[in-house]
């Protein structure tokens, strides 16, 4: 039996290779807004990155989702997600 496909995305931190499952979405929906995708399924253009405290302040630094998106990411989002990676190292 053939196993799998484990699909693969890009963190915009660390510029790695992860199996899906162990990143974090960010999503731009169709109508411009920018929010968490806690469940991966959120319709609109995606960003992926690490579970990573590191990876979030080098992709805020360099300003990496604002690029993707074409369009300023507001700090609620950067707020959220920190605090979404302090649950997941707790």
């Amino acid at each position: 039996m053939q196993q799998r496909k484990i699909p693969l995305r890009k963190c915009v931190g660390c510029n790695e290779s992860k199996p899906k499952r162990e990143l974090v979405r960010i999503v731009k929906s169709p109508e411009g807004d920018i929010s968490l995708d806690e469940t991966g399924k959120k319709s609109g253009r995606g960003a992926y990155i690490c579970p990573d405290a590191e990876c979030l302040k080098r992709a805020r630094k360099a300003r990496r989702l604002e690029k993707i998106f074409e369009a300023p990411v507001p700090d609620t989002v950067y707020d959220e997600l920190e605090r979404k990676l302090a649950e997941h190292d707790g």
